[in-house]
């Protein structure tokens, strides 16, 4: 049978344990013993063999953990947490079952001949300090290549835990202290270290490090390995400082084991599915009461704005719609870049309506009485223009210095002036006003409409800023104002 290519045992209701008689079949690319009710452990030649195999759906006993303090006795940590012992003596072409469900196989020779036989258990040199000591008190050494197995393993997801401390030289100025360990750490056949230095990792010699990596359990099986790729020192400051060396190996799953009574384990992400589950169905119960007012206070924000100190008047939403017939186009002054504004002043909050109302305006706005329609045109004396200038630059030196909160405006123009019936001047359109914040001395006054000296200009010419005429280009005040030599002239007619 040294030829067999695939063994295939499944569905044959085969019992006991795999003899040791199969050994000649080792080499068979697969072996399939699934779905038959085997026992016991596996043997060694199995465990050799890596992962070519499946023992799936079998009455093997099931491990759910395990815990090793390699190279040393039995440790209890945490006060009830059993590493296991680890006190074969290795080789360099070593194999080595437990009496639960780990083992190890260690292969190389350490190249250098400083000592007669080779070592393959580190021992503390120093004196350590950290919690758990006794993990790190001995340690499973390498020449090339040191693996661990678990087997008969619940398949699953599990945290693998490696504990690490550099134990086998000082950490002094010594000749004892040049040693250079570096090699690699895979988990499930998969690089998950590469040239690892302990002593760099941990912050120095006789410091532990623990380093947490997760492990995809398929075929109740586990491998991890240490391996040495050639890197680091060999024969300084002693024989056999370099390769693998590992301190502890702790495997935990990451689902909930099943209890003594046999009820099947739960993994931990299908807790974690069912949790968030139901948060979100709660979640979604309370926003749907939220939006049909069942949950919400209707008041809060009614009560919050009217127990703030107003200082305008308040009115109700029906006395607004009653005072401009329902806001009725023909009760409009204008539309700015904020909104409409209509023929009241105060506020109105009443739910979720929430309006500004501003003082009624008689004479509309400046442009409306300088560039409306001739029947709306007001025909304005100088003393009610200078009036109106005079009131446009006290508004803008408010704004400027007066006001607690300094405002540039930086939109004035004719529209955005409006005229109450004794045409006294009033800015509006705060829309592109921006705080003029002394100490923030980067702050934009770019001006985004137009300038007060063209508004005087207009005021003054009764010309607009920018004029249209046909069979000619568009005229610019400013520049009709400098073209012109009978302005003044004009002004006086």
């Amino acid at each position: 049978m040294t030829k067999l290519k695939t063994l295939d045992l499944n569905f044959n209701k085969l019992t006991g344990e795999i003899p040791s008689s199969f050994v000649g079949v080792s080499k068979a690319d697969y072996m399939n013993f699934t779905r038959n009710m085997l026992t016991r452990a596996m043997p060694d030649w199995m465990l050799k063999r890596g992962d070519n195999y499946d023992l799936s759906f079998n009455n093997f006993t099931k491990f759910y953990s395990m815990r090793i303090n390699c190279g040393g006795k039995e440790v209890i940590v945490d006060g009830n947490t059993k590493y296991e012992d680890d006190t074969d003596s290795g080789g360099p072409s070593k194999f080595y079952q437990s009496r639960t469900n780990w083992a190890f196989s260690s292969t190389g020779h350490f190249m250098d001949n400083d000592r007669p036989t080779d070592s393959f258990i580190g021992t503390n040199m120093s004196r350590f300090t950290m919690e758990n000591s006794g993990l790190y008190t001995t340690a499973r050494l390498s020449a090339l290549s040191l693996t661990f197995y678990g087997f008969c393993l619940e398949n699953g997801n599990y945290t693998v835990k490696l504990h690490f401390a550099e134990i086998t030289f000082t950490d002094d100025k010594t000749y004892s202290s040049l040693g250079r360990r570096l090699f690699d750490v895979y988990v499930q056949h998969e690089l998950v270290l590469k040239d690892f230095n302990i002593e760099d990792e941990a912050g120095g010699v006789g410091k532990e490090i623990i380093k947490f990596f997760t492990a995809v359990v398929t075929n109740n099986a586990l491998e991890i390995r240490f391996y040495w790729a050639g890197k680091g020192t060999t024969g300084i400051p002693v024989r056999g400082i370099y390769g693998p060396l590992i301190s502890a190996v702790s495997v935990d799953p990451d689902f909930l084991p099943p209890s003594r009574n046999g009820s099947s384990s739960i993994s931990v992400s299908i807790v974690v599915g069912i949790v968030a589950g139901v948060i979100l169905l709660i979640f979604l119960v309370i926003s749907i009461l939220w939006w049909r007012g069942c949950l919400r206070r209707k008041y809060t924000l009614e009560q919050d704005l009217k127990g703030l100190d107003q200082q305008t008047d308040l009115f109700t939403l029906r006395q607004i719609k009653a005072a401009t017939n329902n806001f009725d186009a023909n009760n409009k002054i204008g539309e700015v870049g904020f909104g409409s504004v209509y023929k009241l002043y105060g506020c109105c909050i009443e739910g979720n309506q929430l309006l500004l109302i501003y003082e009624y305006m008689e004479n509309n706005s400046l442009t409306h009485a300088l560039f409306g329609p001739k029947e709306c045109q007001l025909q304005l004396d100088w003393p009610t223009r200078h009036r109106i200038c005079v009131g446009i630059a006290r508004g803008l030196a408010y704004l400027h210095e007066e006001s607690r909160l300094k405002i540039v405006h930086r939109d004035i123009k004719a529209t955005n002036v409006l005229l109450d019936k004794n045409l006294n001047p009033k800015i509006s359109d705060f829309g592109l006003a921006k705080l003029d914040e002394e100490d923030n001395t980067h702050i934009s006054t770019r001006i985004a409409g137009t300038l007060f000296g063209i508004v005087a200009l207009e005021i003054v010419s009764g010309r607009r800023n920018t004029t249209y005429r046909p069979k000619e280009e568009c005229i610019h005040l400013l520049d009709w104002l400098i073209s012109t030599t009978f302005f003044l002239a004009y002004v006086v007619s």
